[in-house]
Formats: structure tokens, sequence, C-alpha cells
């Protein structure tokens, strides 16, 4: 028998060929290179080119998002401490998604799994940290934070 097989002498399947695990990592960096391109060319300063917030249209009040299309503008420009004041959080999540997407690809490679296994905990922490940003930006001493 060729087929390299288990303690309870199951053949064990072959991983799939690289390209086509590395086919879904490579589609999302394609997705999200192409967008980022896409506000790096388009300037979100300038009116008329995205739609406006409906929060902010409605209320007057910045979500979380607001500042991230120029934030991320900035940040394919690359000047960092602009992106970091039109929205910080959104430059630690573009961060965060560049090391999630090499681990992912690390692993891929390797034909191992991708498995985020966190308890709440972490999911509370940032749905806190984003309501405070919230909360701190839309109040009168919260001005620095403003997109």
């Amino acid at each position: 028998m060729n087929a390299a097989a288990n303690a309870l002498g199951r053949p064990v399947p072959r991983p799939a060929p690289l390209r086509r695990r590395l086919a879904v990592p490579a589609g999302l960096l394609t997705a999200v290179g192409g967008a980022f391109a896409y506000v790096g060319a388009v300037d979100p300063g300038e009116p008329g080119h995205y739609p406006v917030c409906p929060l902010y249209r409605l209320t007057g009040l910045y979500c979380p998002g607001c500042g991230g299309l120029r934030s991320a503008h900035a940040f394919v420009h690359g000047d960092l401490l602009t992106a970091l004041r039109d929205n910080a959080p959104a430059v630690a999540a573009y961060l965060g998604f560049a090391v999630l997407w090499t681990v992912w690809v690390v692993r891929a490679a390797r034909g191992r799994p991708l498995r985020i296994e966190s308890g709440p905990a972490p999911l509370w922490a940032a749905g806190v940290l984003l309501l405070v940003f919230t909360v701190v930006r839309n109040l009168p001493f919260g001005g620095w934070l403003h997109p």
C-alpha cells in the first residue's frame, strides 16, 4: 500500500495542491487590494465620490467608521499619521487584517486550516473599545478624534 496510514490503518487523505489551498486567500487579497487601490486613487475628501455616513447625515454624530475611507486613502499614500488621525481603529484593523491574512497563508501553505479559537472576551473588549471611541469622539472634549 503506497498511501500513508494512520494508527487505525485507514488511509490519510493527501492535502490539496498548494495552488488550490492558496486560492481563497489570494482572492481575498486581490479584492482587498482592489478596494484599497480604488480608495487610494479616488480621494474621499472630495465630495461626490462616496456616500455620506447615514448616521452622520441624520444625527450629526460620528460613527466608529466615520473617517475610515479618508484613513484608508492616507494609509495607501503612506501617510500613517493622517491615517491615524482620521480613524485610528481603522488603521488597527488594516494591520490586524494583514497579520491574520499572513497567518492564514502560512497555515494554508503548510496544509493546515486556519483556526481562530478565542473566547468571547476579545470580541467584548473590541466592542467596548469601539463604543468608548464612538462616545468620546462625539463629546466636546473629543474633537481631536473627529475625522
